[in-house]
C-alpha cells in the first residue's frame, strides 16, 4: 500500500528542472505525479514515476542527488469536504501530515492525494478502517 517517491535536490537556477525532465524522457520514464518546493537556493522535486529504479539510476548518472521516500496514495472524493474527511480523522488520531500533493484521475470522480505521514503504518491502518481507498504503488505507476 506504500508508494515509492523519488526526491531530487535541485539548484534553484534556470533550466535545471528541464534537465530532469529531459533525462527522464530520454530514458522512457513517465512522470505520474509531482510536487516542487523551493527556497532561494535549492528546490526539492518529488516525483511518482513509472519506473523508480530506472529513474534513480539515470538521474544519478547525470549528477543529480536523489533519494527515496515512502508515501501513501489515497483516493479522495472530488467534492467539497472530501479532503477534510481524511484530515479530520487523521488529526483525531494524532497522525501528522508532513506534506501532500494531488492529481485528478482521468475519470474525474476522485482526486488522488499523495501523503507523507509522520506515522505511515498507523495512517494506512486508520485510512483502511475508515474505508478510504488506498491506491497501491503498482497501480499508480501505470495510471
Amino acid at each position: 500500500m506504500k508508494v515509492d517517491q523519488i526526491s531530487i535536490f535541485l539548484e534553484n537556477r534556470a533550466g535545471r528542472l528541464g534537465e530532469v525532465t529531459r533525462v527522464l524522457a530520454e530514458s522512457g520514464v513517465n512522470i505520474r505525479a509531482l510536487s516542487l518546493a523551493d527556497t532561494s537556493d535549492f528546490g526539492i522535486l518529488r516525483l511518482i514515476v513509472s519506473d523508480f529504479d530506472k529513474a534513480k539510476a539515470v538521474l544519478k548518472e547525470n549528477g543529480f542527488t536523489v533519494g527515496r521516500t515512502t508515501v501513501v496514495a489515497v483516493e479522495v472524493p472530488d467534492t467539497p469536504g472530501g479532503l477534510h474527511s481524511i484530515l479530520g480523522m487523521l488529526s483525531e488520531n494524532s497522525v501528522n501530515v508532513e506534506y501532500m500533493y494531488a492529481f485528478v484521475q482521468q475519470s474525474g470522480k476522485n482526486a488522488i492525494m499523495i501523503f507523507r505521514f509522520d506515522r505511515t503504518d498507523q495512517a494506512i491502518k486508520l485510512l483502511s478502517e475508515a474505508d478510504f481507498t488506498i491506491v497501491p504503488g503498482a497501480e499508480l505507476y501505470k495510471m
